[in-house]
């Protein structure tokens, strides 16, 4: 309880405060500008951390990563264009909705939306995350390299319709891992003879090529394209009494089905809000208004996509497997300032624990209250010439890897890594897989060799653990679901329409 009461007095700081609405902030910001995600502001920031304590480094982060999902909102509504992939489902009915006359109306019912989905989710949060880390406390290296394994084997889910595309990815972020040290042994493979490559890629030149170059590269290829804006009244942006009687189950549906996608690692807030809308359309008694301005289908997407953020954290906190990519960007955050992501982390650093689920719950206040009193406002950022934006966003690049270790080879590695990235999506391969498999593959392969050193090179606990064992099964079948699935799929697609 101690830990508890340290945690709410840091929290209550001015500084801790100012660091949390300033992360919102600059999240929803980030959101409402097309181009710009939660990932590539992230990765931004982290080399400004460096001279924080670990605690106001997630308290700064933690919030950037709420605020950002939910900032994608404005720009789906408005513009038709979602500012983050979370907030795809929510463009098929807030710009319908707003260009019938009732931007405020959209607004408001996004706005409260995604503030019920973050609010659930943390609740999951706070009752799932010592338990789950409690029960991985005993596992040994053979039960975190089978759960790792599992989470690897989702990259064949998140590859999209292509799962060939999807392996490749994860394969080539694999790859990627190898150059450097190898974590069980320390012994130095792949460099080329190259001595900068003695420690590998670094996550965070790498992730900000991947997210942010990439990204800067896209909007130039598009920097000309035009977007049609819709003018915004405040009218109906406050939900009255009887909104939220007749929207209640639907945001507690949706914020659940979220939360629990969330935990699935790797799957991202887009397929949460995806589920989410399609099982809302399945039970709405009115199906044909979905796409046409649905006022079920705005609260439904908005819900599920910010509640992946708290599931998506329980993971993380619990077991150290990042549940998206901006975990993935939290779990560099976390070793990179000492932190040993988790189970252990509750035992080790229980103040980094809470401090995450304490920022959680007041980044979504302050979420809630900054949009509302400024949505006029961040409706205006769409129209920030890009001619302007990227330049100051580069360097911010160049300077966030440099910083790093000093060193300019980090700054080339960035700058081929967003070139990379944006060959990948000009393929339409996906970078979720690979920077999953970029994160997991060294992890578990340095559990794997801690494993074969105990037992002298058997690999016979992997079954003979029951654990182990559990996981492994739970990643075939989940291997082979996806590879079912994917071949009806195919199978639909090839057959004549009759």
């Amino acid at each position: 309880m101690s830990d508890v009461n340290a945690t709410i007095q840091f929290l209550a700081t001015p500084a801790s405060l100012g660091l949390m609405a300033l992360g919102t902030a600059l999240g929803v910001i980030v959101g409402a500008v097309p181009g710009l995600t939660g990932a590539m502001l992230i990765a931004l920031t982290l080399p400004l951390t460096f001279g924080m304590s670990g605690e106001s480094a997630l308290v700064l982060l933690v919030s950037m990563y709420v605020g950002s999902v939910s900032g994608g909102l404005i720009t789906a509504t408005l513009l038709r264009m979602p500012g983050t992939p979370a907030s795809i489902m929510t463009t098929l009915d807030g710009y319908p909705l707003a260009k019938r006359g009732h931007p405020g109306r959209a607004l408001g019912l996004g706005v409260s939306a995604s503030f019920v989905g973050g609010m659930i989710s943390w609740g999951f949060l706070v009752l799932l995350a010592k338990p789950m880390a409690d029960w991985s406390v005993a596992f040994g290296p053979f039960e975190f390299f089978a759960l790792v394994l599992m989470a690897m084997v989702l990259i064949a889910s998140v590859g999209g319709a292509s799962l060939s595309k999807g392996l490749l990815s994860g394969f080539l972020g694999i790859l990627a891992a190898m150059p450097g040290a190898a974590p069980g042994t320390g012994q130095v493979r792949l460099t080329f003879g190259l001595h900068a490559m003695d420690d590998g890629f670094k996550l965070l030149p790498v992730l900000i090529g991947l997210f942010a170059v990439n990204q800067i590269i896209r909007d130039i290829v598009h920097m000309d394209e035009p977007a049609e804006s819709i003018q915004v009244n405040r009218r109906g942006l406050f939900m009255r009494l009887a909104d939220w009687k007749k929207q209640g189950v639907n945001m507690l549906r949706s914020s659940v089905i979220g939360t629990w996608v969330g935990i699935l690692p790797g799957i991202g807030a887009n397929i949460g809000s995806v589920m989410a809308y399609s099982t809302a359309r399945s039970v709405s008694k009115k199906p044909d208004e979905f796409g046409q301005g649905s006022e079920e289908g705005i609260v439904a997407s908005e819900s599920a996509n910010n509640a992946t953020v708290g599931g998506a954290l329980i993971p993380l906190i619990a077991v150290g497997v990042p549940g998206s990519v901006i975990d993935a960007i939290l779990l560099g955050a976390l070793v990179l300032h000492g932190l040993q992501p988790g189970p252990l982390l509750f035992a080790e650093q229980p103040k980094a624990v809470y401090s995450i689920m304490g920022t959680m719950l007041l980044a979504n206040i302050f979420m809630f209250v900054f949009m509302l009193l400024s949505v006029n406002w961040l409706a205006k950022l769409a129209s920030i010439p890009r001619s302007l934006l990227l330049p100051v966003i580069l360097t911010f690049c160049v300077v966030g890897s440099f910083a790093l270790a000093n060193r300019m080879f980090d700054v080339w590695v960035m700058l081929g890594f967003g070139l990379f990235g944006f060959a990948l999506e000009r393929l339409r391969v996906p970078l979720a897989p690979f920077v999953i498999g970029f994160v997991l593959a060294p992890i578990a392969e340095e559990h794997l060799t801690a494993g074969l050193m105990q037992t002298g090179g058997s690999y016979l606990p992997l079954v003979t653990r029951p654990v182990s064992l559990t996981f492994c099964l739970v990643a075939a079948a989940l291997l082979g679901w996806t590879l079912v699935r994917h071949a009806r799929g195919r199978r639909r697609a090839q057959s004549p329409p009759t």
